[in-house]
């Protein structure tokens, strides 16, 4: 069985200075670093769309096994292709690699940012309730809006269309269901005029079926008499 990557080395010989094992490490060490640009962005840093759908899954996955909603927020950057066009592709690239910068600085270390493909980005928040990503939604929005970039001199302004929602164990979806649900909502954001955050909306609270009509108006009633009153109608009842 292959020892984790994380393992010392050892020599088949038992030597000190053994070339099997330098080369072993070497060869050990180039696998590492593949597999970890097979999962990122190599213009941003970020991790990559390849690295996001395995994350979504997994932490899909993790809600499943412990009841902790997962929630995903997408990103579009809006009016991207002025910039390209202004200022030129290697500007473009600029602003993206700035703007992934800004959003570092405004996630928590567990939560996953990605670069889902040109000017798109992703963030899944593990363990986060819907309420919670809208508010890491809006520190994200506030963030880029007052930081705006460099291109040739001037400040740019940049401004992100955004789609929250949140997978609970009340839903039975599939990660690709889970991300096209999402993806709804910031094109909701998009349509609705951009620089907008749309959400999945809460569902509203209602009388479970075992409380009747009749029966919610005498709690209501009980509740709004004074304890005087209360005690003195319980003392009738018991004489009765």
């Amino acid at each position: 069985m292959p020892k984790p990557l994380g393992s010392p080395v050892l020599c088949p010989l038992g030597a000190d200075d053994c070339p099997i094992r330098a080369d072993s490490q070497r060869l050990r060490e180039e696998c590492a670093r593949l597999r970890e640009l097979s999962h990122t962005d190599p213009l941003t840093g970020l991790f990559n769309r390849r690295y996001m759908k395995m994350a979504l899954e997994r932490e899909m996955e993790r809600t499943r096994r412990t009841g902790l909603p997962t929630s995903l927020i997408m990103i579009d950057l809006d009016h991207f292709k002025r910039i390209n066009d202004t200022y030129g592709h290697e500007a473009g690239d600029d602003a993206l690699k700035w703007t992934s910068g800004v959003w570092r600085k405004n996630l928590r270390r567990i939560d996953i940012l990605c670069r889902y493909g040109g000017e798109e980005f992703a963030v899944i928040l593990p363990g986060t309730r819907l309420h919670a990503a809208k508010r890491a939604a809006k520190r994200l929005q506030a963030a880029l809006i007052s930081s705006p970039v460099e291109l040739q001199g001037r400040m740019v302004p940049l401004t992100a269309s955004f789609g929250v929602d949140t997978y609970t164990t009340l839903e039975e979806i599939t990660a690709r269901n889970f991300l096209k649900r999402a993806d709804r909502y910031l094109f909701e954001a998009k349509v609705n005029g951009r620089n907008q955050i749309c959400c999945q909306q809460p569902e509203s609270v209602k009388l479970t079926p075992e409380v009747t009509v009749d029966e919610r108006s005498l709690l209501l009633g009980a509740a709004a008499l004074p304890a005087t009153e209360m005690n003195r109608e319980k003392r009738a009842s018991k004489k009765g």
